[in-house]
């Protein structure tokens, strides 16, 4: 699973930002994201390219618009994207959205080994769903979010986290990320080969503390394409 990551002014993220045509504000940074806090994301409105703030949990309770802790929605399982009864079936099919961010955390599940993901050279735009909620209260469009997550890259994922990788698209690739954010592409099955774990770019992985601190413990080193 992705379970934190982070959002950082960089030459990187601006290149990024460039490349989608949108504008990253100071509000949308973040040096350490959890579930159920703030996110960005990148999605289409009425044709228009944007980004807006999201809560990091896609399926939120009703009434409080906040996030429904019952049911761990903060990452999309892609093996479960078919099933009709999922949470992310229908925002799959008519909702999906870029996640930007400089790097991510992922646990090896014994509650000690953490490690840090980089792409070499370049952000990171996860593939993501959304939701729109209305508040009751203030009119105001809510909208929450979760991170697509694939099987995880064999063997090369073995000591990271053996259970899953999030999904990366190629934000470059100006066919794929228009029809990603098309609320009118239906037609699921052509991002098919997206649902197969691989590594398009270089990823840098740093062993850290804690994944709330980043810190890192050991050498970087590198998986490969």
């Amino acid at each position: 699973m992705c379970g934190r990551f982070n959002l950082i002014n960089s030459p990187e993220i601006q290149s990024l930002c460039e490349t989608l045509g949108i504008s990253l504000q100071a509000s949308h940074e973040s040096h350490d994201i959890a579930p159920g806090d703030k996110i960005s994301i990148i999605h289409n409105e009425a044709g228009v390219r944007k980004i807006s703030e999201a809560i990091w949990w896609l399926f939120l309770d009703k009434e409080s618009l906040k996030p429904n802790y019952k049911y761990a929605s903060f990452n999309s399982r892609s093996d479960k994207l078919s099933s009709k009864r999922a949470v992310a079936y229908k925002p799959f099919r008519e909702s999906r959205c870029l996640i930007p961010a400089s790097a991510f955390v992922e646990g090896l599940g014994d509650k000690k080994t953490y490690h840090k993901i980089e792409l070499e050279d370049s952000a990171i735009a996860f593939g993501g769903l959304y939701k729109e909620h209305l508040n009751r209260e203030t009119g105001e469009i809510v909208y929450s979010a979760s991170i697509i997550t694939l099987p995880p890259l064999v063997p090369q994922w073995n000591e990271i986290h053996p259970k899953s990788m999030p999904l990366m698209l190629d934000f470059e690739d100006s066919d794929l990320v228009e029809k990603w954010l098309d609320p009118k592409v239906r037609d699921v099955e052509q991002f098919e080969f997206l649902l197969d774990p691989k590594v398009s770019t270089p990823m840098k992985i740093t062993k850290i503390d804690k994944p709330s601190k980043w810190n890192p413990i050991e050498e970087s080193f590198m998986i490969q394409k």
